[in-house]
């Protein structure tokens, strides 16, 4: 039966630690090296809903990319929810390990996982660290194999990536015929300049904030894609899960995935639909004193 360190090392074969970014925190979080593991659940996130999903399928790690530590801290108690969590982890026999930066950087990696739900082809590194080997970096740039137009490319990602409340949104000329995409798995938008010096037409990726996507379309760049970030790296979980039963084997470990949308966003108002303020707010500016006209 492999233990947990069993599981951790081929982990890390595949996303070196010594890829994450300085300031990231990757690694086993909580948990005996020495415990048996015959089931693990990969997750995007660790929240109360997927630790409530581990203990419940009976997991003993929980592979997260994102860290729940991600900042320093003093202690774990249980005063706030991520100590409640490490607590009830702990109690449940559940182990912690992240792959964070270090599975975004690694090949194949979170945005190779990207770049297939989307059928990208000749994919190449988005941005390579210097001295990378090849296949190295961050988010990657590939071919469709049929171009199409950006409203197109817009039904295509929002068919092929899980679905989100936030949805899926694009930026450009809705004609615009798109054959080579970059991609990046998590907030990317500070990698605009980079997709448009590889040439890209279009650019999917998460978290654009306003300004910089407002900026870069005026300079006349690729076309925007933006989604969800849980739902861009989501992906990658299966990947993940694949290459460890592939490593340990189907027999002796379970891998499972979890499917709940972590994404915080839960609700999402359509502009065609009324207000129901739109009423009483209609009501209460009939009815309101108005301001005498100031003298002639």
């Amino acid at each position: 039966m492999p233990t947990v360190a069993d599981v951790v090392s081929l982990l890390d074969t595949h996303y070196p630690p010594a890829l994450a970014e300085d300031w990231d925190a990757v690694g086993l979080v909580c948990g005996d090296p020495d415990d048996e593991v015959r089931r693990v659940l990969f997750v995007v996130d660790v929240v109360e809903a997927t630790v409530d999903e581990a203990l419940a399928a009976g997991a003993e790690l929980i592979v997260a990319h994102h860290p729940l530590l991600l900042r320093g801290v003093h202690g774990v108690a249980a005063t706030n929810y991520k100590g409640r969590l490490v607590h009830r982890m702990i109690r449940g026999g559940v182990a912690l390990h992240v792959a964070h930066t270090n599975a975004d950087a690694a090949n194949p990696g979170v945005s190779d996982a990207l770049a297939g739900r989307l059928g990208l082809r000749n994919t190449r590194p988005l941005v390579s660290p210097p001295g990378a080997e090849p296949g190295i970096g961050i988010g990657r740039v590939g071919e469709l194999a049929t171009p199409l137009r950006l409203a197109d490319l817009l039904a295509h990602a929002a068919a092929v990536l899980p679905a989100t409340t936030a949805g899926v949104r694009a930026s450009g000329d809705p004609d615009r015929m798109i054959g080579t995409v970059a991609v990046c798995g998590g907030a990317g938008d500070g990698f605009l300049g980079v997709a448009t010096r590889a040439g890209a037409d279009a650019y999917l990726t998460a978290d654009l904030r306003h300004h910089p996507a407002s900026e870069h379309a005026e300079t006349g760049g690729p076309a925007l894609v933006d989604v969800a970030h849980w739902a861009s790296e989501r992906p990658w979980l299966d990947d993940a899960a694949a290459l460890l039963r592939d490593g340990l084997g189907a027999t002796t470990v379970e891998t499972l995935v979890s499917d709940l949308v972590t994404d915080p966003w839960t609700l999402h108002g359509a502009p065609p639909a009324p207000s129901p303020l739109d009423e009483e707010t209609s009501s209460a500016r009939e009815s309101s004193p108005r301001r005498p006209a100031p003298p002639a």
